[in-house]
């Protein structure tokens, strides 16, 4: 099981999750409470291991903007957050070629007015169908948040979705330790995100909880 810790915001919680056994990082380079700078993660990605991910997730739609923040950091990777939009992953791969991989957000969206499962199944088709994106992650929306929001999307209605796509899907939104294991069982991803679920505070891990998320995800 792939798993990504996300949101980091400094050397240290980024180095504990790749000693806890994590096989990428996460960097928030869109508005957030988790947000980081160009610079920050310079400073802090030569000093990871060279085997971990290190993958920057970006709200923009300037592909221009993605791949100069990637050549000035190191990231190898970049999470497309901002909607779906299969012109800018073509053209984030135009710019970048096979330096990266990306992946693909999805947004799940969580209210009790709006039920966007077959657009998620159309939009799933479209991605297998796209030699440019590599994964994709399906995360939860709500009417303030497009991620790190703690929320999780409603896994029974996602089952019949999800059965079955053939590309590496990533499972995220309100994931935590102690849920982990059943969003696993249930949806069987090739992956999982996690963010808020293992904060002791916003943009801050906690030692426990990481060590737990990393040890039943991969039970």
């Amino acid at each position: 099981m792939w798993v990504k810790i996300c949101a980091n915001t400094s050397l240290e919680d980024a180095k504990l999750a790749a000693e806890l056994g994590a096989d990428a990082v996460g960097f928030v380079f869109a508005p957030s409470k988790r947000q980081v700078s160009t610079e920050q993660v310079a400073r802090i990605l030569p000093r990871l291991p060279k085997a971990l991910e290190k993958i920057g997730v970006f709200a923009t739609r300037n592909a221009a903007e993605i791949a100069a923040i990637v050549r000035a950091t190191g990231l190898t990777g970049v999470q497309l957050h901002g909607g779906f939009d299969l012109v800018l992953a073509r053209q984030v791969r135009a710019d970048l070629e096979a330096e990266v991989t990306i992946i693909q957000t999805l947004h799940w969206v969580v209210d009790d007015q709006t039920n966007n499962a077959d657009e998620i199944g159309l939009q799933l088709r479209a991605v297998a169908d796209e030699p440019a994106i590599d994964r994709v992650l399906i995360d939860s929306k709500t009417r303030n948040a497009s991620g790190g929001s703690g929320v999780s999307f409603d896994w029974s209605a996602a089952r019949d979705v999800l059965a079955g796509s053939e590309s590496r899907l990533i499972v995220a939104g309100g994931l935590r330790p102690e849920t982990v294991s059943e969003a696993i069982a249930d949806l069987a991803p090739w992956g999982v995100d996690v963010a808020s679920g293992v904060e002791a505070e916003p943009g801050r891990k906690d030692f426990e909880k990481l060590r737990r998320f990393l040890e039943n995800a991969r039970e």
